[in-house]
């Protein structure tokens, strides 16, 4: 614990980035659109691409600056969770699944003139997130201006005091007024059961959203778990033991926020009141188009002085959101499987379009045993409308290689026994192959080894790796990096 290199904000984050060089600053004048998005959509293309700082936007003075792709490759992944930038995919999976069990780790709640984010004050009719935020188009056909990158904070109407029950997700924002937003809340998400629960009685429903914050924060922010769980508590265990730094909002009692967060919008979401929002350029690739979602207002702003907007870039796979969103899909349902009845899972990868097609890795005790698990999976919270495709393999097959998955597919698949559709499931709306939006199929392939009862027609014995393979691999590696 004492060699982490815990991040409390998002400046000391890409100070870190900086240093091991996986952030770079443009200094020239750009545009807001479309350079913004640009360099958003270019460096999470490119491997281990780094997070990008502009800090001469034209229209705005000095002081404002827009950073994007902080989370956006494996390399600032690996940094976030004080790793070297080189460690693989799987030993990222191995040691987040490692500290996800310290959980619980209560935060250190720090006094309001110790918290960065409450160094100035904008209230009432002064109130301007245009005069606040460089805010822009992420992608061209956005209905507005979104911020994609949010730490929203919301507690349970019917138990506000308990800590525990203090949500705090990612859902995308539009500005649609000076001190007005639109919240995407959809049905599967936590703050959808607490503004049904306020609407009932048709009350405000208090928020803080958190801007630009620790990178582990907005990890969390986006990680499905339970209802009753606490994310700041989660930050704790994935700092490997070290609180999260938080404060009391200024204007909810019950509400805690990042201490070291760029900027803290407060403020209420209105009851039973929809608008239009949207369209905008989503994770799975594609815009959503437009539905009725509730609106916000801002009542109550604190900032840092000269405030970094940290924002994001969704489009096309990959993306910075893909990598935010990878193992932090993966390794709850992991958990799921794996402590819940599935013992023999070894791994499960559920990066792709935020777990629109999951992998799971486990070594089958009898004939239909992987279809049991895939079953499980997809009664599971996060998977039971975002999961369409589930690929199980043996637990030899690593799950995050899928040169050895495409493998499976093709050595172990018979297409009469091993692909089943099943019809008439949960979906998620944003997901453009839906028909229905929220309805859909799910498909199972089951790509592993047949087990007694069910009938192996032919004896395979696989290859095994030469003796000295690991060896090998050391000692080549290592004269390449002599080069």
């Amino acid at each position: 614990m004492g060699k982490f290199k815990v991040h409390q904000d998002l400046r000391g984050f890409l100070k870190t980035l900086e240093e091991e060089g996986q952030l770079v600053h443009i200094t020239d004048e750009v545009l807001p659109e479309p350079d913004i998005g640009s360099a958003g959509r270019a460096a999470s293309r490119m491997t281990n691409g780094p997070a990008v700082q502009f800090d001469n936007i034209k229209g705005y003075g000095p002081g404002y600056s827009v950073v994007t792709n902080v989370h956006g490759s494996w390399a600032n992944h690996a940094l976030m969770m004080g790793m070297p930038k080189t460690a693989t995919t799987k030993e990222q999976f191995e040691e987040l699944n490692r500290r996800w069990d310290l959980f619980p780790v209560a935060p250190n709640i720090v006094s309001r003139d110790e918290a960065p984010c409450k160094e100035n004050v904008v209230e009432g009719d002064d109130v301007n997130l245009f005069d606040l935020l460089p805010l822009y188009r992420i992608n061209e056909q956005d209905g507005g201006f979104f911020i994609g990158k949010p730490a929203t904070v919301t507690a349970d109407p019917r138990d506000p005091g308990n800590f525990n029950k203090v949500n705090v997700g990612t859902y995308r924002i539009q500005v649609k007024g000076k001190n007005r937003i639109g919240m995407q809340c959809l049905a599967m998400h936590d703050i959808a059961v607490q503004l049904r629960e306020a609407e009932k009685k048709n009350e405000k429903l208090p928020f803080a959203i958190a801007l630009g914050n620790a990178p582990l924060v907005t990890f969390m922010a986006s990680t499905p778990i339970a209802f009753d769980q606490n994310e700041y508590e989660f930050v704790g265990a994935l700092q490997d033991g070290v609180p999260a730094d938080i404060v009391k909002a200024d204007t909810s009692e019950h509400l805690y926020v990042p201490a070291g967060s760029e900027v803290i919008l407060e403020g209420y979401i209105d009851p039973r009141v929809r608008t239009c929002e949207g369209p905008f350029g989503e994770f799975p690739g594609s815009y959503s188009g437009c539905r009725s979602q509730t609106e916000g207002v801002i009542t109550h702003i604190t900032y840092r002085t000269n405030p970094i907007f940290e924002n994001i870039y969704l489009g096309m796979p990959w993306t910075e959101i893909d990598f935010l969103m990878a193992l932090n899909t993966s390794v709850p349902i992991y958990k799921q499987l794996h402590d819940e009845g599935f013992p023999e899972v070894v791994a499960v990868n559920a990066m792709y379009t935020h777990g629109f097609t999951e992998i799971i890795s486990l070594k089958p005790r009898y004939g239909g045993h992987a279809t049991g698990a895939a079953f499980k999976l997809l009664s599971t919270p996060h998977a039971m409308p975002y999961c369409h495709n589930v690929i199980l393999v043996d637990d030899f097959v690593d799950p995050f290689d899928l040169n050895q998955v495409v493998w499976a597919l093709s050595t172990r698949v018979r297409p009469d026994k091993d692909v089943k559709v099943i019809q008439n499931c949960a979906g998620m709306p944003l997901n453009p192959s839906e028909e229905v939006p929220g309805m859909t199929a799910k498909l199972i392939i089951d790509a592993t080894t047949p087990v007694d009862p069910e009938p192996l027609k032919r004896s395979v014995e696989l290859l095994r790796d030469p003796a000295k393979t690991a060896e090998y691999a050391k000692i080549i590696a290592d004269l390449q990096a002599a080069l």
